[in-house]
């Protein structure tokens, strides 16, 4: 009998596969759509079994794909990727990401084709390059394009049953790498990134992109132009690259609901040098707001990130300081407003879609409406 996690201690029934009462209760025959996708523990947590429960909720209400984004506290990638995938069946689990330069590639190659088998083959890599201020309190160099390529060739070779034997370059001195020879994991690996740069790279080595919250529906459009042109450079199959997007999905939020998951992660993204220069591009908004954002009292005088120590007045305040087509790059309003938002990220270059800022619970009544638009009626 397999054993399922959840919150509530009662009793199990062989005849669910060991699924608790709960469970049983909201098992769902909902069509499967492997498209979508939601993050596990999204934000700061201090109780990471939550993971469970999430995942396996995410797949009772049919969604394809969850996506754990690592935090050095109690998200590390390995447990809690293992914890999901071995609490369900179906669903795939996806860093969002983890990075190449934080464990050794043995290491990092161990961990993932140990989540391959345990859960068959059900396990997907997104690497991302860290946080550059990170980076440097760790005591760790930035990752270079030339460790990205050569760090997937090593974790693809490992993966393969292959020998890695006197390799000495930007990955290091690795003298002689095996994990044995009857490995056979062809794991998908995912960069986690949008800038232009990002995106030839990610048309060039990787299998997937995964992008961020706020990209508009033209910004998709380019970054599908982007990666067509890098593969096709590259002489990649025009079908190798999937694009997964990010959306904010609230359904009807109230305003405090919109304050804090809306406005406080956009003024949280346009506070940070670099990153919101890289969203404005992509999206072909005007570079100027940003100055005026950022030298505006109360953005200058906030001690931390917006979206972690503004105040709703602050956050109402700051609203006026975005421009209203910035935040509309979401999907808000009713359920099929929302669905309707989700099928326009297909139409604009998408393969799949990672929704945002709502649990799986909270993103329910969206899903049934998505299916009778988008025709959604994958076997079980």
């Amino acid at each position: 009998m397999r054993l399922r996690f959840c919150s509530d201690t009662v009793r199990l029934d062989t005849a669910n596969r060991g699924a608790c009462d709960y469970c049983v209760k909201t098992m769902s025959s909902a069509p499967y759509c492997p498209e979508l996708g939601c993050y596990l523990l999204p934000g700061h947590t201090q109780t990471p079994a939550d993971a469970v429960q999430e995942a396996q909720r995410a797949e009772q209400l049919g969604l394809g794909k969850v996506w754990l984004s690592e935090r050095f506290d109690v998200k590390d990638a390995g447990v809690v990727c293992a914890a999901a995938l071995t609490a369900t069946d179906r669903i795939k689990v996806a860093t969002a990401g983890t990075n190449l330069h934080t464990r050794h590639p043995h290491v990092l190659a161990t961990m993932c084709s140990s989540l391959h088998y345990i859960s068959g083959g059900r396990f997907q890599l997104g690497l991302a390059r860290g946080v550059g201020i990170r980076n440097q309190l760790m005591g760790l160099k930035p990752v270079t394009n030339a460790q990205m390529a050569d760090g997937l060739e090593i974790l693809r070779t490992l993966w393969g049953g292959e020998k890695i034997v006197g390799y000495d370059g930007p990955m290091g001195n690795l003298p002689y790498l095996s994990s044995g020879d009857w490995l056979n994991a062809a794991i998908p690996i995912y960069f986690v990134g949008f800038g232009e740069k990002s995106l030839r790279f990610a048309g060039e080595c990787f299998d997937g992109i995964h992008l961020h919250t706020f990209i508009t529906p033209e910004g998709v459009r380019r970054a599908r132009q982007t990666i067509t042109e890098s593969q096709a450079n590259a002489n990649r199959d025009p079908d190798s690259v999937k694009i997964c997007t990010v959306l904010a999905t609230l359904v009807n939020p109230d305003r405090e609901t919109w304050l804090r998951k809306i406005v406080g992660r956009m003024a949280t993204y346009m506070q940070a040098p670099g990153y919101a220069e890289l969203l404005v591009e992509l999206n072909g908004w005007d570079r100027d707001v940003l100055p005026t954002f950022r030298m505006h009292p109360t953005v200058a005088g906030m001690p931390g990130g917006i979206d972690s120590v503004a105040t709703l007045q602050q956050l109402d305040d700051i609203e006026s300081l975005i421009p209203k087509d910035w935040l509309s790059a979401v999907a808000t309003g009713t359920p099929e407003q929302c669905a309707q938002r989700i099928v326009d990220e297909f139409q604009c270059g998408a393969d799949e879609v990672c929704l945002h800022a709502s649990t799986a619970d909270e993103c329910a009544p969206i899903l049934d409406v998505y299916r009778a638009i988008r025709g959604t009626t994958v076997e079980q």
